[in-house]
Parts: C-alpha cells; structure tokens; sequence
C-alpha cells in the first residue's frame, strides 16, 4: 500500500490519520436498462502513476463473481480481504445505487483517480467502465458509462 494511505476506515472510507479531514462523498450510480441480470460493481481508486490504492465499495456479494471485474481483480490479485465489510448487493438493470462514503480530503485535487469495473452474468466485463479524476471541480458532473452504466455522479 501506499505510504499516504493508512486503512479503509469503518465507514467504507479512505482516511489518512492527522493528515486531514474526511469528507462525506456520495455515489449516485444509475444503471441503463440493459437486459440482464443485476451488475456487480467495483469501486476503487488509483494514484497518480495508476496504481491502485484501495477498494472503495463491491457490490455483488458472491466473491467466485468477482474476477469478472477485471480491472479491481488485476490491481488486487482477486484479495477479498480488499472488500471485507464494504460490499452489498448487485444493482439491477435500470435501477441506482446511492452510496455515501467518507473520503479523506487529501485525495481531491492529488492525482487520485475513481475506477468503476463492471460485469452483468453472462454478458461482457466492463473494466473501468467509469474513471473520474477525484476533484472538487468534478463533483455534480455526470458521466456517461460505456456498457451498462448509464450515468454516474459524485456530489461532495
């Protein structure tokens, strides 16, 4: 891990100790009417080089799933311990997933970047379907997912 990263804090959330102050940041993702069955989700984050730093949220439950999303699995050799206590369910197709998360204020405007893998069972994986630079400019944009997302937005 990275020495700027301490733990994923009991919320789910990236803190740095004495470093900074957390910020409530929610997660509103919106998934297209696609067809199939509920999507898993993988929320993580990278630093400026690309490498991951940590799991923000999965969600799908069922762990044999989760090398399905390529790019979280490919950054964490598959490690559920990354997902430990930060999972929920799969997210239906046309339905949203709103999470809210508390995320140190040192990864705004520093390079990090939120990576969003997506798989549907029996349709294709969607690695890094989303990428968003984490910046305070950036929060209430809506971006448009390439497969099976069709917006998402964080508001701070």
């Amino acid at each position: 891990m990275k020495p700027l990263l301490v733990a994923l804090g009991a919320t789910t959330a990236m803190t740095l100790p004495a470093l900074a102050m957390a910020t409530p940041v929610t997660f509103t993702t919106t998934l297209s009417n696609y067809g199939g069955d509920g999507a898993y989700l993988a929320y993580y984050v990278t630093d400026a080089q690309g490498q991951y730093v940590g799991s923000l949220w999965m969600a799908g439950g069922k762990s044999k799933y989760y090398q399905h999303l390529v790019g979280w699995y490919r950054a964490t050799g598959g490690n559920v311990a990354e997902v430990n206590g930060i999972t929920g369910a799969s997210v239906g197709a046309g339905r949203t997933l709103e999470i809210t998360l508390d995320l140190a204020d040192a990864l705004f405007d520093a390079g990090y970047t939120l990576h969003i893998d997506s798989s549907v069972e029996k349709m294709s994986d969607v690695p890094s379907e989303i990428t968003v630079p984490l910046t305070r400019a950036g929060a209430g944009q809506a971006v448009a997912g390439s497969r099976y997302i069709a917006s998402f937005s964080y508001g701070l």
